[in-house]
């Protein structure tokens, strides 16, 4: 296994990369303390899963790293 030549633009430029950063934030939230937001349990999870497949279909997307 071997990290790509440009992983630091990668991670700083990357939509999915900011998704699954975003992702994991939700995730930690909603076991930290799933009512500090005031949100319903059921929408939290949904908007979690909308960001983890959003995650997942731009890693599949070719992203330009200007």
């Amino acid at each position: 296994m071997h990290l790509v030549p440009h992983w630091h633009a990668l991670i700083r430029r990357a939509w999915s990369i900011r998704l699954i950063l975003l992702a994991g934030l939700l995730s930690g939230l909603s076991l930290a303390s799933p009512d500090l937001l005031g949100i319903p349990r059921g929408l939290f999870a949904g908007l979690s899963a909308l960001v983890t497949a959003a995650a997942f279909a731009a890693r599949l997307i070719a992203q330009r790293m200007e």
